[in-house]
């Protein structure tokens, strides 16, 4: 029996993807669920399954651009798949690393070549050993020496002293990376973004987490990073600040009571957004849980659109790749971005005394059609405020002290 492979849907809007890449050779056996390939559209990628097990036949190159419902494959499953494949005694000892073939390679060093599964199931049949392939094979060129070496970190970086290199690597520009280039620019073209900055003293959230780390490790199973309280502070500062929580559809303001925050995670892809969905109602421990799978499945090029969807503020690490400073760009329809970076020891005044201090600058971008200047550094002075004295995030507008005296 024949089981095709078609395209699946990625979202109502779109009709064509790219067929970004086979897992699997043509003629490959693949497993019931097993991924033998993924697509990539503007929105998302997503992975090609193997209903049944069987024999993989491709029928559509990679890099194609096809049409959603399109059979790129088809899977012959009358024949059989062994449990384990690829995991024979044969196939273990080819993944050896293997040296520059010659004409009179030596038996002893034939479990040193790479074969493939098919190859090596296709060299039985026949009752071919590896010799005997090697021996029907073109002569050595010099290209062959130097893809060897290139394998060579030592002889790679002889070979780089003696060589300039003149060429170029080409590749073609990606449906999500097209998209994101047309959103880029449409924010710059269609909002009137403004970026305030402030800075934030890290000796609390620091303290915090040195102090609580391994019991809330062993408690909740995840260490606690500082993504989860900046994004519990910009939960508790969005309350205060509703504009900054809202965007324009057409000619009205919509401001939702709601905060989906969407974690700006950098992938292989691209930048990808996933989002956590009521953030506002979430504990710290919850919301790092929430952070690492979704970052997780994000970096694997597996998250669905609806968990890409639907964010009303945005918040972006740059200081996890070293970045001092930024001012991040809005993430459309939203109003606002928040641009975490780097933590340094600066000397700060603290009391009239200058003491060194862990600081990082924070920034907000906005949309100024929406959010006011007064309403963009009140926000960002509030998140300031939070992070610097994390316990007021529980009592909201007032300090634990105005709490307990009812002022």
């Amino acid at each position: 029996m024949i089981l095709e492979i078609k395209i699946p849907s990625p979202g109502e809007s779109i009709t064509e993807v790219e067929l970004a890449s086979w897992f699997m050779e043509d003629g490959a056996l693949a497993s019931k669920n097993q991924e033998v390939g993924e697509i990539e559209s503007e929105k998302a990628t997503l992975p090609l399954i193997a209903e049944q097990s069987g024999q993989l036949k491709i029928l559509v190159e990679e890099g194609s651009t096809v049409n959603v419902g399109d059979v790129v494959a088809s899977i012959d499953t009358s024949v059989e798949v062994p449990d384990s494949p690829a995991e024979t005694p044969d196939v273990a000892e080819s993944r050896a690393p293997a040296e520059s073939p010659a004409p009179d390679v030596k038996s002893d060093t034939a479990s040193e070549i790479k074969a493939t599964p098919v190859a090596r199931q296709m060299m039985e049949k026949e009752g071919l050993s590896v010799d005997d392939i090697i021996q029907g094979l073109r002569k050595i060129t010099a290209g062959d020496v130097k893809k060897v070496m290139a394998h060579s970190p030592v002889l790679a970086a002889t070979q780089s002293q003696k060589e300039i290199s003149r060429e170029e690597d080409r590749a073609k520009v990606s449906q999500l990376r097209k998209k994101i280039s047309e959103r880029l620019v449409a924010v710059k073209n269609e909002t009137a973004m403004l970026t305030t900055f402030n800075e934030v003293d890290m000796s609390s959230i620091i303290a915090i987490r040195k102090k609580h780390q391994e019991k809330f490790v062993e408690q909740h199973g995840i260490k606690l990073g500082f993504m989860s309280f900046f994004t519990k502070a910009v939960t508790e500062a969005l309350k205060q600040f509703p504009a900054v929580n809202s965007y324009l559809d057409g000619g009205a303001v919509v401001s939702p009571r709601y905060c989906d925050i969407g974690i700006a995670v950098q992938t292989d892809k691209g930048l990808m957004v996933p989002v956590v969905k009521n953030a506002e109602v979430l504990g710290l421990a919850e919301i790092e849980k929430k952070i690492a799978d979704l970052a997780a499945r994000a970096r694997k090029a597996r998250l669905s659109i609806e968990e890409m969807s639907g964010g009303t503020f945005t918040i972006s690490n740059g200081g996890i790749y070293g970045s001092m400073l930024s001012t991040p760009i809005l993430n459309p329809p939203q109003s606002g971005i928040l641009g975490m970076h780097n933590i340094l020891e600066r000397p700060v005044a603290v009391n009239g005394l200058v003491e060194i201090r862990p600081m990082m600058y924070i920034a907000l971008s906005y949309d100024h059609r929406v959010i006011d200047g007064k309403d963009s550094v009140g926000f960002l002075k509030t998140v300031k405020e939070f992070i610097e004295e994390p316990s007021r995030m529980i009592f909201g507008s007032q300090s634990p002290e105005q709490f307990l005296l009812e002022l």
